[in-house]
């Protein structure tokens, strides 16, 4: 075939390529952009799971602290950062001091009389209901008369002190009104005195000069155990959520001095019988915390 009859067969041909390329071109595009981006998420989900070589997968980013959890405890709610000190030493620790009157119970009254009383303590909280107390009691009691007149003198008075261990349980701790149960024992001493009054001298700054006064003529004193058992009640102070650490208190407890019988003779005077113990019932209001 001569050239001029190539040419134009050639022109048509290319007329007819064109469209057909342009059309292929166009209705593949979009399936292979599809899988172009089909195959990047997959190539990002692997590099978000792939470990790094020789390591652990990092872990993620610690969130960051509420403010809220750094801020002052909302009112109506007890404050978390007291539990942690709670656990201590001084936490534990109670103490209580208190004064009174008590009255003799039975056989008693004929050896002593009405009195007042002191009393101090400290000791260990082990948990809210269960404490125990090292206690010092202090007693001031007057003699009656039957005694006084059998030994020849004109007054008398009789101390005891003691130094005693005593559990305490309180029933509502939780509560503003508590009810609690008490007692225990230790070591007593009882000291009976008989004063006559007597002539003394006394100065002072202008002068000196002469009065009367009681001065102890006779005395016989017994050391021993005793037990006292009794029960009270406590109204909390205050506290920013009702949880204050001062409480009042109010008790009463039977307390038995097992001091001996004897018939003394005090410092030549007459002979004073006593029967043997020695039972009060103490009445003590004070505080604790």
């Amino acid at each position: 075939m001569s050239p001029r009859g190539v040419m134009p067969l050639l022109r048509r041909a290319v007329y007819f390529a064109i469209p057909a390329v342009i059309t292929l071109f166009v209705s593949a595009a979009p399936a292979a952009m599809a899988q172009a981006q089909s195959s990047d998420d997959f190539s990002s989900s692997s590099l978000a799971f792939a470990a790094p070589e020789g390591g652990a997968v990092p872990s993620a980013p610690e969130p960051a602290a509420s403010p809220v959890s750094a801020a002052a405890p909302v009112a109506g709610q007890s404050d978390s950062s007291y539990g942690s000190h709670s656990n201590g030493l001084m936490s534990h620790l109670t103490f209580e001091a208190g004064a009174g009157f008590n009255a003799p119970v039975g056989d008693s009254s004929n050896d002593i009389t009405w009195g007042a009383q002191l009393a101090l303590g400290g000791g260990y909280r082990f948990n809210q209901h269960v404490s125990a107390l090292i206690e010092y009691q202090f007693i001031d009691d007057k003699l009656p008369g039957r005694l006084i007149s059998e030994v020849g003198a004109t007054g008398g008075y009789a101390h005891i002190w003691s130094f005693t261990i005593a559990p305490v349980v309180d029933l509502f701790p939780k509560h503003t009104n508590d009810i609690y149960f008490t007692g225990g024992g230790g070591f007593y001493r009882k000291v009976t005195n008989f004063t006559d009054p007597v002539p003394v001298e006394y100065c002072n700054y202008y002068y000196c000069g002469i009065d009367i006064a009681d001065v102890v003529i006779g005395h016989y004193s017994s050391n021993q155990g005793g037990w006292n058992i009794g029960m009270g009640y406590t109204h909390r102070l205050g506290g920013m959520y009702g949880d204050g650490k001062v409480k009042l208190f109010a008790e009463a407890r039977y307390l038995d001095v097992l001091s001996p019988a004897s018939a003394t003779s005090p410092n030549g005077l007459g002979i004073a019988a006593v029967g043997e113990g020695t039972r009060l019932i103490p009445v003590t209001f004070g505080v604790r915390f």
